[in-house]
Order: structure tokens, then sequence, then C-alpha cells
């Protein structure tokens, strides 16, 4: 029987900054997330992913942001070469779209990568975005639908999971989430018209769904990120009918850091998120999830959350033969 702190641990995908990860994966770590810095050459490349699979306990999800354009981390084998952005990859038609796609995709299969943190189905319609911009289809939900149902539909054909992001939206933002906690001032009638379009259509037929670090005034007054809160994930499964995996963004960004190491984590397993992302594996993001798991001993609700999450995380790692 899996103790309930090895199933925490497949709650959390770390990067390998920090060098814990090996340790990590030994003690039941959900995942790997892999950045340019992991990635010099093809050899290279394909023995880390080797590597990592003989350690971990359990087949780990091993993850990368590989949208095309701004958001690529093959940039340096294959010559530099580097793949349109969504909003451009699309302007030039669906059959571009998808070929462009399917090269992607028989790159990511050729390393063994088996999780893909896109496709962006954000609707960029603030221009002044600075995050979101031409990694996004358009400014239009239904073309935004369009795009990421054929991207994400690729990727599932060549056994990799696609992960739709930014819930609830981060298309109206003014600031980077990465430095600082946007807030989005609409109500929820406009979210739902166009920010929530997209992530409405795909919730029923998406396997894992990012949660973004975006104060949303239409769920919640207080200043919490909509990957900590409670009324925006339960917006999500209640009213969209996700049943997948919510993972949350980079815990590391300034958007979230703030709410500290243990307790953003803790609130946002009460809240209703079943993955966490790291772009570290540090001695002190290990030590969130062992600190967690003491408090999980005695905390029924924390226990109970985690074991639904745990259920959820091996559903779809069966899915995907993983």
């Amino acid at each position: 029987m899996t103790e309930i702190k090895e199933k925490l641990y497949q709650m959390f995908i770390l990067g390998t900054d920090g060098g814990c990860y090996e340790h990590a994966l030994q003690n039941n770590l959900g995942g790997i997330i892999f950045f340019t810095h992991d990635i010099h050459s093809v050899n290279q490349f394909k023995k880390l992913v080797g590597k990592i699979k003989k350690i971990a306990k359990t087949s780990p999800f091993l993850a990368i942001d590989q949208e095309g354009g701004r958001v690529e981390r093959t940039e340096n084998i294959y010559g530099g070469k580097k793949y349109l952005s969504a909003k451009f990859a699309y302007a030039k038609g669906e059959k571009f779209l998808a070929e462009q796609t399917q090269n992607i995709a028989s790159e990511l299969k050729d390393f063994g990568i088996n999780l893909n943190f896109a496709p962006c189905i954000d609707v960029n319609t603030n221009p002044k975005n600075p995050i979101i911009g031409e990694r996004a289809f358009g400014d239009n939900p239904d073309d935004v639908i369009k795009g990421g149902l054929i991207t994400s539909d690729i990727y599932r054909e060549n056994g990799i999971i696609p992960c739709v992001k930014h819930y609830p939206g981060h298309g109206d933002a003014d600031a980077d989430s990465h430095l600082t906690l946007p807030k989005i001032n609409l109500a929820l009638k406009e979210m739902e018209k166009i920010h929530i379009k997209p992530f409405k259509f795909f919730a029923p037929k998406i396997e894992m769904v990012m949660a973004a670090h975006l104060h949303c005034l239409c769920f919640e007054k207080d200043i919490i990120p909509a990957s900590l809160s409670k009324n925006a994930l339960n917006y999500l499964r209640n009213n969209l009918g996700f049943e997948g995996v919510i993972i949350s963004d980079d815990m590391v960004m300034k958007g979230v850091c703030g709410f500290g190491a243990v307790e953003a984590c803790e609130k946002g397993i009460r809240a209703g998120i079943n993955m966490f992302i790291y772009r570290n594996s540090l001695p002190e993001t290990v030590d969130i999830i062992e600190k967690i798991s003491q408090k999980a001993a005695c905390d029924l609700e924390l226990k109970n959350n985690i074991e639904s999450s745990f259920e959820k995380i091996i559903n779809l790692k069966r899915k995907f033969f993983l």
C-alpha cells in the first residue's frame, strides 16, 4: 500500500536545478520538467531522460514547455532551428499548424517526453500583455479553440499528454506573473464569454489543465491567485465539468511565491490543485513535500485531497501507458 508521503511526492514535478531530483525520484516523485539548460545535444538529452526513467520509483511525467517561438526549450540543438509561435503558425493556416505540431511532437516523442505544457489557450485581448502575446492563437476565442484542438489532438496521437493553459485565462493581463501577481478585473460574464470559453470547450476532452497565478476578482475579492483559489478551481470542476488533473504554473513565480512555500502548496491542495510545478529541486523544495506529508498524517482533509489527486495522476499515467 502506497504511503501518504509517496502519494504526495506524485503530486510534484520538479526541475533538475538543485540536484535533489534523484533523491525525490526514489521517493516516488511525479515527474521532471526540462528547460533549455538541460538540453545540449540529442544524445546527451536522451541519456538524461534514460537515467531519470531508471532511477524513478514510478514512471514519471517527463515534461517540457515546447510551444514554439518564444517558449521553446530545444534551441541549443538542431542548429538553432526555431518553430513559429502559436499566433504566427496559426496565421499560416491549419495545414501549416498541423505540420509544425507534428514535427514538434515527433521530436519530443523521440526524446521520450510524454507531457507538453501546451497548447496555450489564452485569448490575447490585451495588446500590452507582456507574457502571452504571440503565444496565443489569437484574440478571438473561436480561433483559440480551433488552434488548440489541432495541436492537442496531434500531441495525443503521438502519445504525448497535452496540457492547456493558463486557466482561467491570462489574455487580459497587463503584468507578467513571473514578476508579480496580475489582477484581472473582469466580470464573470465577460470572462465566460471570452477567456473561459476555450476552457469550457476543452474541459470534457482534455487530460490536464494548468492553473494560472492570476488574481481574478470574479472568483476572489481577497488577493488569492486562481491557482490557490477554491472558487476558481471549483468552477473548473463543477461548472465546466473538468475531471482530469489540475496542475499549477511554476510555484517559484513571483505571482505565488509570496504566499509562503509550504503554506501555498497546502492552500493549493485544499483548493483542489492535483499537481505542482517547481522549476528546481533544491533541498528546500523537497522539504516542502516532507513538511506537508507530516501535516497530512493528522489532517483528514489534506490526506483525502492527496489521496484523490494521487488517483487522478495514476489514472492519467495508465491512460498513456506510462
